[in-house]
């Protein structure tokens, strides 16, 4: 196999694995930033991730990303990216796959912490 067919990754087998909500997996990484998967399911907490912008691509469902300017709805297919410093809170009301694109380090509660804080893990 060459080295190339080895770093391949499959983001339907991704989705097998990841089986709990709001536990980012991640998939690669590419120069600074971590590309994650990630199944979403009701509401999240209000956070902001100060040093950098989040990118949303949903795979599957509808999400919404409430801002405290309105809201934004994604479906399968849509990108949104948050600017950094932009205060969100994602909700599902049914069970959503997204792809995120961040920086490495970030955390999935930003500046918020809690027990919803989950650093992520592997594939």
């Amino acid at each position: 196999m060459s080295d190339t067919q080895r770093d391949v990754r499959s983001i339907p087998a991704a989705f097998d694995v990841v089986t709990e909500p709001w536990q980012p997996h991640r998939l690669a990484t590419v120069n600074d930033a971590d590309v994650k998967v990630v199944r979403l399911l009701g509401e999240f907490v209000w956070h902001t991730h100060p040093d950098t912008d989040e990118l949303f691509l949903v795979r599957s469902g509808t999400l919404v990303i409430q801002l405290r300017d309105g809201d934004v709805t994604l479906g399968p297919g849509d990108v949104y990216v948050i600017p950094a410093g932009v205060e969100h809170c994602p909700i599902a009301r049914e069970e959503v796959e997204a792809v995120l694109i961040e920086r490495v380090g970030t955390l999935n509660t930003g500046d918020a912490g809690g027990d919803r804080t989950f650093e992520a893990r592997e594939l």
